[in-house]
């Protein structure tokens, strides 16, 4: 008589198979985010040494205007970011899902944008923000002497500047996201509204977007995830400036540990961050997963 293999040892295979990225994931992520976090408390300049220092990198860096000022820009990029992209991806979403001629086509033009990296898409648009031969020349040229649109160069608007060439770039990659979503509700609910006289949007509202829970998740997951690590449009549009007025906390972590040499402060920054996102994320795990284990 056999005897039936343990839990343990229940789909060995399959167990076996989730060892290396295990591993890694513990090695690499977790590994990786603790020796951050210990070094630091210490006095690491160019190498990193266990020389500790306490809190001082984290309260010099409270009192830095130029870490003030990053935070200040990645909440502003990032609310507008979030709301923005997620209220024209799901319109445009909604539009296309009309089966409206050349859908395909305006699907490629919308999403083409996604395919091409940060850099490019900042040279591109600090090409056209240029007030010298971009927008504001162009309407100038048509009559409008008064005109002006120069967000890149203004410190008090410049992060909005940043903010219209990251939505072109990452609004197309919503909408394929909100359409694949749109797209999976069953035809039925479109044709008992209709039966019952609700208006289209009173559909969308109350019926649609609460059935596109888990599609909006994963499309605030992927928009969360470029907010946090945003650098590539800062740096390729105006490099952190006018004066320090665009500096976002990516760029900030880069500069102190690369540029400046400072490790140690540079690590502060970049917990710093990372404790913002896990500040967001624990809230979010436990209303998501949570209350389903509950209920």
């Amino acid at each position: 008589m056999t005897q039936r293999p343990t839990r343990l040892f229940r789909n060995a295979s399959s167990k076996l198979a989730l060892v290396p990225m295990i591993t890694i994931t513990l090695v690499v992520f977790v590994g990786c985010t603790l020796w951050t976090v210990l070094y630091s408390f210490t006095k690491s300049k160019s190498l990193p040494r266990l020389d500790f220092n306490g809190l001082d990198n984290y309260a010099r860096l409270w009192k830095t205007s130029r870490w003030l000022v990053s935070i200040e820009n990645i909440a502003i990029y990032g609310v507008l970011s979030m709301v923005l992209s997620l209220t024209l991806g799901f319109l445009l979403a909604a539009l296309l899902d009309q089966k409206i001629r050349f859908e395909d086509t305006f699907r490629t033009i919308l999403l083409y944008p996604f395919a091409l990296s940060f850099i490019v898409t900042g040279l591109v648009w600090q090409w056209i923000l240029n007030p010298d031969f971009g927008v504001q020349h162009v309407v100038r040229g048509l009559g409008f002497t008064s005109f002006e649109f120069d967000p890149l160069y203004n410190p008090e608007i410049v992060i909005y500047g940043i903010l219209i060439a990251g939505l072109w770039q990452g609004t197309g990659l919503i909408m394929c996201i909100m359409l694949a979503g749109l797209r999976g509700i069953d035809e039925d609910i479109w044709k008992a509204a209709r039966v019952d006289g609700i208006p289209m949007w009173k559909t969308y509202l109350y019926v649609v977007i609460p059935m596109m829970r888990p599609v909006f998740i994963t499309a605030i997951v992927l928009i969360a995830a470029g907010i946090v690590k945003v650098y590539d449009l800062v740096v390729a549009q105006t490099s952190g400036g006018p004066g320090i007025a665009s500096e976002v906390p990516a760029k900030y972590v880069y500069d102190y540990m690369f540029r400046g040499q400072n490790l140690g402060q540079g690590f502060a920054a970049s917990t710093m961050m990372m404790l913002c996102v896990v500040i967001v994320l624990i809230p979010w795990a436990y209303l998501e997963f949570g209350g389903k284990k509950r209920g």
